[in-house]
């Protein structure tokens, strides 16, 4: 069964498409182009969570406030919550390894007097 949309309400389903898209894209291009692991989990897990952020709220829009909508914005509640504590442990699991940053930049609490 296909949904009737309105033109304004497509127009704002292929806007967060097309939003989503590029920070994805950026999300990838971040994770290929970045020197080290600090710079890459954060270029990934910030423009990953917007991107695929619009892209739920885009299904959203289309499908309204019930089953598939509703389970869009349930993605969005998970996303919100598992992405950044997935990069939190990804970035103390590489502390631990050992794995500096660049230059002279260091841990809080870690400076030399």
């Amino acid at each position: 069964m296909t949904a009737a949309i309105s033109t304004l309400q497509g127009v704002v389903i292929v806007a967060l498409v097309v939003i989503g898209a590029f920070f994805l894209t950026v999300g990838t291009v971040g994770l290929i182009r970045l020197p080290n692991v600090y710079n890459r989990m954060h270029s990934t897990s910030k423009a990953s969570t917007l991107g695929a952020a619009s892209l739920f709220l885009a299904t959203f829009v289309y499908f309204g406030p019930r089953a598939e909508g509703l389970t869009a914005l349930v993605g969005i509640g998970f996303l919100f919550l598992t992405a950044p504590t997935g990069a939190h442990m990804i970035s103390r699991a590489a502390q631990k390894m050992g794995i500096p940053f660049l230059n002279d930049i260091a841990w809080p609490g870690d400076e030399e007097n």
